[in-house]
């Protein structure tokens, strides 16, 4: 059983930046692909960023390249996500979660992931 814990979020101005982290708790021997969803107001979850643990293989959905990098830490079992030049947009509920699917075939259908988080608080102020 695997479980997540998201910290890092917070408020911003449009242009600033966050760091996000992910703990991974539990046994994540099984664990091929860890995503970064995010969830706006009244909107559906959206997978942001997929990164396959060990090669390092990364992933990016179009509203984000450029200005997100997802990264992970093998020793530390950690997920990271550096957001640059946030902009209003971005605002959102961010979860990570854990797939036994690579990525590729996971893709961002939520129903392929467990261990969810409770999410952090990203604000993104214009």
């Amino acid at each position: 059983q695997v479980q997540m814990m998201e910290s890092g979020g917070g408020s911003v101005q449009a242009g600033g930046s966050l760091r996000l982290s992910c703990a991974a708790l539990g046994d994540t021997s099984r664990t091929r692909c860890i995503t970064w969803f995010r969830q706006a107001q009244g909107q559906e979850r959206e997978g942001v960023a997929a990164i396959n643990p060990g090669p390092d293989t990364t992933f990016y959905a179009d509203s984000v390249k450029g200005r997100f990098t997802i990264s992970h830490d093998d020793a530390k079992n950690t997920l990271y996500l550096q957001m640059n030049d946030l902009k209003p947009e971005d605002t959102a509920m961010y979860y990570c979660a854990a797939s036994d699917l690579y990525c590729l075939v996971a893709k961002s259908r939520t129903a392929h992931f467990y261990g969810w988080g409770q999410g952090t608080q990203v604000t993104v102020s214009s």
